[in-house]
């Protein structure tokens, strides 16, 4: 697999910056570690955001196999869904979205504003499902309906998380590498959101290919440790077989539950601080599901010296920044 088998999406390679204000904002007289940030908020399509990279594998894939057609899932922020509806609009594909109303006591705006405003300005078709429905169930008689009716669909699992797409967040880890090595950078850590777990596999196998020494540390925005591990491990496991290529070592699968809070979806207070502080130490904007939480994690690992002030660890952000505008009520004043 290789750059020829994707469509273009995303704007890269994407900005790998330092944040030196934050870093001062966490440590008295210099002694916080050196902080950098992968910008994957500005892959630039559709409101940027981490989805395009593997979109541009994965409809590379829908288009090889003659689809008119792709079905996606998610919750109804999600920024995955929002990333499929404007990709299956570049390529003159439909959009069938299937979003599950799982995350409990939001606001009007959730179900409004965000990703789900979006989603139908690109011209995604949307069904809404309830919270206990079974949505391979339904997405598997999505499928069915779809082709009985003469239609091609094709489908992408929710997030884009399968061996093929997650193969983008391996050549996104190379893209890194080499930034940083024009930046005479020695990266010692990687900290980013695990939610659906293939933007972590892609960043994993990609330090094992490159026999890097960098640890990744997922901060878990939706499941247990033991159950991302798993889910991270497998599709890291797929992607060596999508390739043919045998796995001779095994790097260490760290994955920090304690962000989680109530669940997924669920404003924590930690979340909050961090989405304040980073835009108001470097204007940068998290969302309150994955880069809120994970930088909360990263604030938390600083604070308690887990992570040292000699070392150097990048923030990985992977976008969601529209997924604000669905939680007005925790940010407002």
């Amino acid at each position: 697999m290789n750059r020829h088998d994707t469509i273009r999406l995303a704007m890269l390679p994407t900005p790998f910056e330092r944040l030196p204000r934050l870093a001062s904002a966490l440590g008295d007289n210099g002694r916080a570690p050196s902080i950098w940030i992968k910008r994957d908020d500005c892959t630039g399509f559709a409101g940027g955001g981490n989805k395009a990279r593997k979109l541009e594998y994965l409809v590379a894939d829908a288009l090889k196999h003659g689809a008119d057609m792709l079905v996606t899932m998610g919750a109804i922020q999600s920024n995955h869904a929002r990333q499929t509806a404007a990709a299956a609009a570049r390529q003159g594909l439909g959009c069938l979205l299937l979003l599950t109303d799982s995350v409990a006591n939001r606001g009007e705006a959730y179900r409004t504003n965000g990703n789900w405003l979006l989603d139908g300005i690109f011209g995604a078709e949307i069904r809404l499902l309830a919270a206990s429905e079974d949505g391979a169930a339904t997405a598997e008689e999505a499928m069915a309906g779809l082709a009985a009716q003469g239609r091609r669909p094709y489908f992408i699992p929710v997030g884009g998380s399968n061996a093929l797409g997650s193969l983008a967040y391996r050549d996104a880890l190379l893209e890194l590498a080499a930034q940083a090595k024009d930046e005479g950078c020695r990266i010692d850590r990687i900290l980013l959101p695990t939610g659906s777990g293939g933007t972590h596999a892609g960043i994993l196998a990609g330090v094992e290919q490159a026999g890097l020494p960098w640890r990744v540390h997922g901060i878990s925005v939706s499941r247990s440790s033991e159950q991302a591990r798993a889910i991270v491990s497998g599709l890291v496991q797929e992607i060596y077989g999508l390739e043919d290529r045998r796995r001779d070592a095994m790097s260490a699968l760290e994955i920090d539950d304690s962000r989680v809070g109530p669940g997924y979806g669920q404003p924590t207070a930690e979340m909050i601080e961090a989405v304040q502080l980073v835009a108001r130490t470097e204007g940068i904007l998290l969302d309150p599901v994955y880069t809120g939480k994970a930088m909360a994690g990263l604030l938390s690992l600083v604070r308690t010296g887990a992570i040292g002030p000699d070392e150097t660890v990048v923030f990985w952000h992977t976008g969601g920044a529209p997924g604000l505008f669905a939680y007005p009520e925790v940010f407002q004043r």
